[in-house]
């Protein structure tokens, strides 16, 4: 099959929350696909947690432009395997000047975290599946950078703007 560049290209609604997804929060769904190393989906975090809204998380690395995203994804599912997932999530996006392995260890160990655990679980081929699983509902439902936010199967791109934000005032 031959296509152009007119080709009209669809792409599938992300997938609906589940029980193993990263869920806080009560109000409206926001399905959040994110870069723990961009500097946009800090401040899009910063905006997001005040809403009343529940929020749904999911890995969007974008390694060409932010070389430890997917190292930062790692670390913040193995907390996830501790119970401390929105922990690490919000220390990694409210400090992003600190993200080298002493610092992720910090992290780690100012959590509760079993360090040793940690190391081997953020290395882990589950955690890696994980990753690669949110990365893959994100491109399917069209994500092309982060952060982008969908609700209602709408994709919102980049920081939420006014008229974004107005919806939960």
């Amino acid at each position: 099959m031959q296509t152009s560049s007119s080709t009209p290209w669809t792409s599938s609604p992300p997938p609906e929350p589940g029980p193993d997804d990263h869920v806080r929060g009560a109000g409206s769904v926001v399905i959040e696909y994110a870069d723990l190393e961009c500097p946009y989906c800090a401040r899009a975090h910063l905006i997001l947690k005040t809403l009343p809204i529940t929020r749904v998380f999911r890995h969007f690395p974008v390694t060409s432009k932010h070389p430890r995203a997917r190292v930062l994804a790692h670390a913040a599912e193995a907390a996830a395997l501790q119970g401390r997932f929105w922990e690490m999530h919000d220390s990694l996006l409210e400090d992003q000047a600190h993200t080298d392995d002493p610092h992720l260890w910090e992290r780690a160990r100012r959590l509760g975290l079993d360090l040793e655990r940690f190391e081997a679980d953020r290395r882990s081929e589950p955690v890696a599946k994980r990753v690669d699983r949110d990365f893959g509902t994100g491109i399917r439902a069209g994500v092309a950078t982060t952060p982008t936010q969908f609700v209602d199967g709408v994709a919102h791109p980049g920081v939420p703007s006014d008229r974004f934000l107005e919806r939960f005032t």
